[in-house]
């Protein structure tokens, strides 16, 4: 599983021209399902996101997660995350897992994550979503497991 994180001020999420979800201060978070990724897998990245220290603390070092900061979490599936593109001149989705099996997976990440953190906003599966957000720093880290 991948997990793109940004550090945000804000973002939103809009379908068919109305706003889904909505967030101030705190993490977007981009995920992708990979082939081998298995309930234990999403749960641990749903931890780590919690986990990961990339908000600023009072002396200006990255010591705070998204809890200690009062930051809230925006999750959006993303796919494209999972494409290998270490050739060629477009992406193979191959390590990607089927559509209705990440489905399963993605609304597993979501309860689990709303279970740990019931402030957590989220994407629509598969849909044409436009995503906007104030990367704040800017701060983007690739989490994988």
């Amino acid at each position: 599983m991948r997990a793109l994180l940004q550090r945000v001020s804000y973002a939103r999420v809009v379908v068919d021209g109305s706003t889904v979800a909505e967030i101030g201060k705190g993490l977007l978070v981009f995920a992708a399902f990979e082939q081998k990724d298995s309930e234990e897998t999403a749960k641990r990245m749903f931890d780590r996101i919690l986990a990961y220290r990339i908000f600023s603390d009072e002396n200006g070092k990255m010591n705070l997660n998204v809890r200690q900061a009062g930051g809230r979490v925006l999750a959006v599936s993303q796919f494209t995350l999972a494409a290998d593109t270490s050739r060629g001149n477009r992406p193979s989705f191959d390590p990607a897992m089927n559509p209705a099996d990440a489905k399963k997976l993605y609304d597993l990440f979501i309860d689990y994550g709303r279970s740990v953190h019931p402030e957590l906003q989220t994407g629509v599966f598969a849909a044409d979503m436009k995503v906007s957000l104030e990367n704040d720093g800017p701060v983007t880290f690739m989490l994988e497991v």
